[in-house]
This record gives structure tokens, sequence and C-alpha cells, in this order.
């Protein structure tokens, strides 16, 4: 009986270990939970509809961070040194983006971001690549969007100054802005609030009484922008609202209600803007899956997952390094939010989308290219 225990048990590892391990970390609890889940959802979508890899099956191993910096830099130490996988996708928001970074980059295991936006997430990271445009793009594409389009003449700012995210895309428009409009005082204002905040009286205030055609929100948690809206419609403030990528999950609009209507922002996915085939297999997919639109956050966690197995594939190894030096050499993959190609810092060279809000719907504006 001893013997076939023992048997039995040296299969079960050989199966275990016989498979090749992807790890994830996105914050499914904390002020970031429905953009790490929306993520999520795509990370499992893109597994079930492509298992297998050199004739191996690909196993998911998923952590919460919890919405925490040191839950994130801890949960990939714990997917290298505990579960010895391959590779690393995540996570949703930057700040917890790039202590995760660093652990891969330290320990040379490739993490994939799917939507975390700041420079500093690949910067002086070769192991470091994102699916994901970054925020000097991004604020360059609002600034440009509000004066160009909007034809607005001056903008405040509303920063979450606890978030790297924030921070970083708020002075990426404030110089945007200012060039497009070739008015160095075009800027009113920028006031800081701490993520999780409540009240918004005193910036509002502020921004109120400097009557500005646009107000940018880059909030770090969509649930900080809704609020800030609701707050700002209540008080009179007549500014069109402008933010970023965050915005994009229906909680925005349940929060937010009828003060979020008319507010645009960016965003990296519309099925109606991205044509590749994938595209519409990835669509198809996730509506059947989870009776439900796909959102930017899903789409991009089901690109960081095709895109490693790709890296896999034309390395012919699941080894980290061969698996970096692969992703170093992605041009032109066709993914679902399009086609994929990683820059020197291993950052995405991709389209961004514009949206509104309109009748409790994001609704395609434009398309920005690079």
């Amino acid at each position: 009986m001893r013997k076939v225990l023992l048997f039995v048990l040296l299969i079960l590892t050989v199966f275990t270990f016989s498979a090749i391990r992807i790890g994830v970390f996105e914050p499914l609890t904390g002020a970031f939970a429905a953009g790490g889940q929306l993520t999520l959802k795509g990370i499992r979508l893109a597994n079930e509809m492509f298992p297998t890899v050199l004739n191996q099956k690909v196993e998911l191993i998923v952590l919460d961070n919890k919405t925490d910096k040191v839950e994130a830099a801890n949960a990939v130490t714990r997917l290298i040194q505990v579960y010895n996988v391959s590779a690393i996708i995540g996570s949703y928001g930057s700040s917890l983006a790039i202590p995760g970074s660093e652990v891969a980059n330290k320990m040379k295991v490739p993490m994939m971001g799917c939507s975390p936006t700041n420079p500093l997430v690949t910067k002086d990271k070769e192991y470091a690549f994102r699916v994901c445009f970054i925020d000097p793009f991004q604020g360059t594409v609002m600034a440009k969007f509000a004066v160009e389009t909007l034809k607005a003449k001056t903008a405040y700012i509303l920063q979450d100054i606890s978030s790297d995210y924030s921070v970083g895309l708020a002075h990426y428009f404030r110089n945007a802005f200012i060039q497009f409009t070739g008015n160095s005082k075009s800027i009113l204002g920028v006031a800081s609030y701490q993520g999780g905040d409540q009240d918004f009286t005193a910036q509002l205030t502020l921004a109120k009484a400097k009557n500005p055609d646009v107000l940018f929100i880059p909030a770090g948690s969509y649930g900080d922008a809704a609020l800030i809206m609701k707050q700002a419609r209540e008080m009179g403030i007549k500014a069109t609202f402008l933010g970023g990528d965050t915005w994009e999950v229906p909680e925005i609009i349940e929060v937010g209600g009828d003060a979020v209507e008319g507010a645009y922002f960016s965003t990296h996915f519309d099925e109606k803007a991205m044509t590749t085939e994938m595209t519409k297999k990835f669509v198809e997919a996730y509506r059947k899956k989870y009776n439900e639109e796909p959102s930017a956050f899903a789409a991009l966690g089901f690109d960081a997952y095709l895109v490693i197995l790709d890296a896999i594939t034309r390395a012919k190894s699941a080894k980290p390094e061969d698996i970096k030096n692969a992703l170093a050499q992605t041009k032109n993959f066709q993914g679902a939010t399009g086609s994929i190609t990683f820059d020197e810092n291993g950052d995405a060279v991709k389209d961004a989308i514009v949206k509104k809000i309109e009748n409790g719907k994001f609704k395609l504006v434009s398309i920005v290219k690079p």
C-alpha cells in the first residue's frame, strides 16, 4: 500500500510540475478591485481558449495584491519563490505594478503589465513589459482632445497625491495642455487629495472660483472620480469633466449617476475601433462566457496572456530569460486590443481611444494614433 501511495504521489508531482505556470497578481479586493477583477476575467478567458503551449498545460497562479503596494511586492516574490512561475501578469494600478516590476526585474522573471500606464513600471527594467500605452501619450491625447475638439482654453486639475498614476498623468496633461493652447497660464490650478477621501469641497471650491473650461480628474480610483464629479455638479461647476483609463468600469456610472453624463476619458479598447481577427474572437467568447460587454481591462488582460504564450512559442522555451528575450522582439502581434509592438523600454506602441459617457453608457468618440 505504501508503494502504491508513493507511486501516486510521484505521478501527481510529475504532472504538476510539467505544467507551465504563469503568475497573476491583481487587486481583487480593496479600492482597485473593480479593475483587477475585470482584468482577471480577460486573463481567465484567454487561458480557457488557449490552455496549452509547447504541448504543455498552462496553469494560472492567481494572488490578490489587495490594492496594497507591499502586498503587491510580496505577491510577486511568492509567485517566483514558492510557485516557480515562468512569467507574471499584473497589475492593474501603476502604484501596484511599480513595486511588483521592481521585484520581478531583480529576480529576473518577465512581468507583463496589462493597464499600468506610469513610465516607471518599465523604466530601466529589462524584464518588465506592458501591452498598454503610457501616460505621456495618454496625457497628450486628452490635452489635445480638450483643446482641438472641445475648444477648451483653460483647465483645472484634481490629482490623487497618493497615486503614482494620478500624479504622473496630471503632469503630462498639464504640460501638453500648455503646449497646445500656447498659453503658460492656461492651467488655472492643480489641487490634490488623498485617495479614498470622501469630501472634496475644499478642492472644488478653488476650482469653481477659477471657472475652467475643463476639469481634468486623473483619479487612481473610479470611486474618487465619481464622487468628485457628483460633488462638483452639486456645487454648480459647469466645466466638462475629463479623465483617464481608470474610468472605464460600470461602477463609475452607478456611483456618479447623472453627474458623469457628458464626461470624456481615454482608454485602450473598443470593439468598433479594433479590427483584428483576435478582437472578434475575444468579444464573442467574452459575451458568451460572462454575458456582458467586454471592458478595456479585460481585453488587456487577455492580450497580456497571449503575448506571453507567443513569446514562449517563439523561444521554444519556458525559461524566464528566454521568454524575456522573445518578448523584447515582439512586433505586430495581433491581439484583441490591436497590433502590439514593444519599444526599447518594453512599452507597447498603441492607439488610444477617447470615449464619452452618454445615456449611461460608454460611447466611442475618436481614435488617436501615436
